[in-house]
């Protein structure tokens, strides 16, 4: 039977439903090969050869494959139709044939399809093609680049900015952008600007609301109602005249639908509308792609296939009526830079399946929703709306306050969809209006007596007038859905890489989320303000977008793909090059250069904003501690310890000056007991750092003490620590309570038991000690012994001593000597064989350099096996190695922007 590899189990069963009996469906889990994890892996010197690897866990698939080909070598290759699906079926065909599980005369189908549907899958069957190549040179002209950029400029950063991670050639644009974003919120200045605004009725008793818009017959601009004072005359002229409706305007209009989705807009509204994250996104679209449900999710194109087409016309026409279908199919352009439009928009497989019709978990059903809605509403008709613009005057012209709002003539696509907003901006064009008559008196009536702003209000003595005090605002921090689409409209990054470079920047600590926003880390800014100095080139936008333009040509087979990384690493590796002579204080002092008017901003009194505000003599500078953090210290340190967060002074809670504070004196000692505040936070120290005593007593302070409420008695507790408790019963050891960097603990030999409440370490008594550790050793499985194992398999074939299936904190997993290795997901405890409990072991010691693998028994000294007992030992020494090489320190990690 011919054998057909997809990448997930879960699209191997749905596509073996379609194909049947007559074919072999297996899965390779995602990439079978990788580079292999140390420097060098990528030869610029000879012609940027790639040195790749078959990690552990897909040398099973790898092998599951060519046993099948044993039995027929009829190869059709079904990974996903763009470019990482045909470099991971280049990577199949590479490592069958280095098995010599297939010859090079073999013949290999590479099939694509867009949508897992039986159809679908069957017209590709029989329409193969050979692998795409210049889609595979531009996976390895990308996979050669992140990897060139992070090995070589990683090391940069740990050298000269401690604490810093690694750098990605796409994540650190991702990461420029969030950090300027930031600096221009922190040195917005807002501008105040008042407004005006009226209830008014209608002859027929109708109320409706208009705001200021002309004073002493003069248009207003925004500013022109600069201050309290002015707003006030303002509110009085409204108040103390007559209005009367000038003119009312009525245009009709139009509203067309959203064209449906590609995989950015598709990420954009899962998390405004959602709130999920990128990364949840894709992983939830994925699952419905490989169920049937909707077309390939990676994609820039939003072009769909005329059957597609006419299956949403009669779709809505069935379900909401004829009118709502258009005259003429609706056909969408993309305007989005570099894109490719390489296949399809995301829509339903089926156009008549709703999401109510099928069963699904809570987020594929939301996900599938919005993309039904969305496909629907693309081919609809558009929505006829009324737009009214209400003009009121005095009779001498000397105001005019204006009202808008919009009538739906007809819903058209907004009966099934609407898209969201990026922001909560205010507009009138929702509001509905009362019916208003040109001549109509408008009377001034009561509405506003009882509102209520965090800004100040001037009401006019009826409460129908209201002045409103606002100011300008900073630009909104990015969502993952407007920072993906900032990266999109400048070029950046390509539909299967957003997800990855978002969660890489989160992960690496660089960005954090709070609700829906991202925010910089000290470390992120860092990280930004160094590369922006010396390597600007390679962080700016139009140079990363031009070199995805770049690779899209190599895509397209206009472009050696070897041309375009040889040009970009004769300037990438100079630039490299001369940074080796930076001194680490040189570099501090440039980011404290560009950073300055950010973190050091002008008093507007003349006076130094660096100079220290506790000794008055040092100067301020940034710092940076090897756990990563950042901070604002004095060049008088140590005789001064003033130090504040990385931030503009009283730019954020907590981030004042905040000085040494002596809380009075240890009586025992004698030596004064000091409240400071360090990078790490507030702490207490006993005494200060002498010769004799170059490390003082410290302590840092519980979170939940605040340092206002530190007193020298609280102080002194602190600095007592660790407390004991008394001896254990059982063995005479040792009992003692601390306060730890996770948190108060209580701590019996090498058992360590975390305490619920901070004040517990200075009050614990015997009895609940005891108990807590006891607590402690039953939720490890022992008491003092090792939890009894699920299944006993039996002695290790190879090196001896018992092989256990256990039950631990994450699932079962199997157990030999020091080494632990899980059980893969689909493998049950009861099912689990000694060998693939072997493989599981020497894969997991494999993984560990400090673990050595099993080694085979000896063989009997006076046997005449003896010398054939060496040779296979002698074999394994280029495994050995192998594994000694994989399991050497990456120089930096994967970037996930292949």
């Amino acid at each position: 039977m011919p054998v057909v590899v997809v990448e997930s189990p879960a699209k191997a069963k749905t596509i073996n439903g379609y194909l049947g009996k007559d074919y072999t469906v297996l899965a390779s889990y995602g990439h079978v090969r990788d580079l292999v994890g140390k420097d060098g892996s990528v030869d610029p010197e000879h012609g940027f050869d790639m040195t790749w690897e078959i990690p552990t866990d897909s040398r099973k698939h790898l092998k599951a494959i060519a046993d099948a080909l044993a039995d027929d070598p009829n190869l059709i290759l079904a990974t996903d139709p763009d470019r990482e699906g045909e470099a991971i079926s280049w990577h199949l065909q590479e490592a069958l044939m280095k098995r010599k599980a297939l010859k090079k005369d073999t013949p290999v189908r590479r099939v694509a399809f867009n949508a897992i549907t039986k159809s679908a899958v069957q017209k590709a069957i029989e329409n193969p093609r050979d692998i795409d190549t210049p889609l595979v040179h531009a996976y390895l002209a990308r996979r050669a680049l992140d990897y060139l950029v992070g090995f070589n400029l990683s090391p940069v950063l740990w050298r000269k900015l401690p604490g810093s991670r690694s750098a990605g050639r796409v994540q650190s644009v991702c990461l420029r952008l969030v950090v300027e974003r930031e600096m221009e919120i922190e040195a917005f200045d807002a501008r105040e600007y008042w407004s005006v605004r009226a209830t008014l009725e209608t002859p027929r008793g109708q109320t409706f609301e208009a705001r200021l818009v002309s004073l002493d017959g003069k248009k207003l601009d925004r500013f022109d109602l600069a201050n309290a004072t002015q707003a006030e005359l303002a509110v009085q002229a409204v108040e103390s005249r007559d209005l009367t409706v000038h003119s009312v305007e009525a245009k009709p209009g139009t509203r067309n639908p959203s064209p449906p989705f590609m995989t950015s807009t598709l990420q954009q509204e899962a998390s405004r509308k959602f709130g999920m994250g990128a990364k949840a996104c894709m992983s939830t679209a994925q699952r419905l792609y490989e169920q049937g449900l909707i077309t390939y999710m990676r994609t820039d194109g939003i072009d769909m296939a005329p059957e597609a087409v006419t299956g949403a016309r009669d779709a809505i026409a069935a379900r909401y009526g004829k009118e709502y279908v258009p005259a003429e199919p609706r056909i969408y352009k993309n305007k989005a830079k570099n894109a490719q439009e390489a296949h399809e928009c995301v829509r339903p497989t089926d156009m008549t399946k709703a999401a109510a019709d099928l069963k699904l978990e809570k987020d594929q059903r939301q996900l599938y929703d919005l993309i039904w809605k969305r496909t629907l509403a693309s081919q609809m008709a558009a929505a006829k709306l009324e737009r009214t613009t209400v003009a009121i005057r005095d009779r001498e012209e000397q105001v005019e306050l204006r009202a808008t709002g919009q009538v739906v003539v007809f819903d058209g696509f907004m009966k099934v969809y609407t898209e969201g907003r990026d922001d909560d901006a205010e507009t009138g064009e929702d509001r509905r209006l009362p019916a208003i008559h040109e001549g109509d008196a408008a009377k001034k009536v009561a509405a506003y007596a009882d509102e209520t702003s965090d800004n100040e209000l001037i009401r006019a003595p009826s409460n129908a007038v209201l002045g409103q005090q606002h100011f300008t605002q900073p630009p909104p921090r990015y969502t993952e859905a407007t920072l993906v689409k900032r990266m999109e409209e400048l070029g950046i990054g390509r539909p299967s890489t957003y997800a990855s470079i978002l969660s890489t920047i989160v992960d690496r600590g660089y960005v954090r989320k709070e609700g829906n926003r991202l925010f910089p880390e000290d470390q992120g800014r860092l990280v930004t303000a160094f590369l922006s100095n010396y390597f600007r080139k390679y962080v700016g936008y139009d140079f990363t977008a031009a070199l995805e333009q770049e690779l899209d040509e190599v895509s397209a087979g206009d472009k050696d793909y070897k041309d375009v990384l040889d040009r970009f690493w004769r300037d990438f590796s100079a630039a490299i090059g001369e940074t080796s002579e930076l001194r680490i204080t040189d570099v501090l002092e440039k980011i404290n250069e560009v950073l300055e008017p950010h973190l050091f901003p002008d008093k507007g009194d003349g006076t130094d904003p660096r100079l220290c505000p506790n000794c008055g003599q040092g100067r301020l500078s940034m710092r940076t501690a090897r756990s990563g953090g950042a901070f604002i210290g004095c060049s008088n340190y140590p005789e001064c310890r003033y130090t504040r967060p990385f931030a503009p002074p009283g730019g954020d809670e907590g981030s004042a000056p905040v000085g040494d504070t002596m809380l009075g004196i240890e009586p025992e000692s004698g030596m004064e007991v000091w409240l400071r505040t360090g990078r790490f936070g507030p702490y207490v120290q006993l005494g200060e750092a002498t010769e004799e005593n170059p490390k003082p007593k410290r302590s840092s302070l519980p979170k939940a003490w605040a340092p206002d409420t530190v007193d020298l008695d609280r102080a002194l507790q602190l600095l007592s620590l660790p407390r004991l408790v008394g001896k254990h019963p059982e063995d005479g050891a040792e009992i003692e309570t601390n306060l730890g960097r996770y948190g108060p603990y209580v701590r019996w030999n090498k058992v360590y038991a975390n305490l619920p409440d901070e004040e517990e370490i200075f009050t614990i008594g015997m009895n609940r000690a005891v108990e807590v550790l006891a607590e402690k050793l039953a939720s490890r499985g022992r008491r003092g012994q090792t939890a009894a194992p699920l299944r006993e398999l039996g002695e290790h074939p190879e090196s001896g001593g018992p092989v256990n299936v256990m039950e631990g904190r994450y699932g079962p997993y199997v157990k030999w000597e020091k080494v632990n290795a899980t059980l893969p997901k689909d493998v049950s405890p009861e099912e689990v064989t000694m060998a693939q409990a072997v493989e599981l072991i020497a894969a997991k010691a494999a993984k560990s350099p400090k673990r050595k693998a099993p080694a085979k028994k000896a063989a009997p000294k006076k046997t005449a096996a003896k010398s054939t007992a060496k040779k296979p030992a002698a074999k394994k020494t280029p495994a050995k190695t192998a594994t000694r090489k994989k399991a050497a320190p990456k120089a930096a990690e994967k970037t996930g922007e292949s």
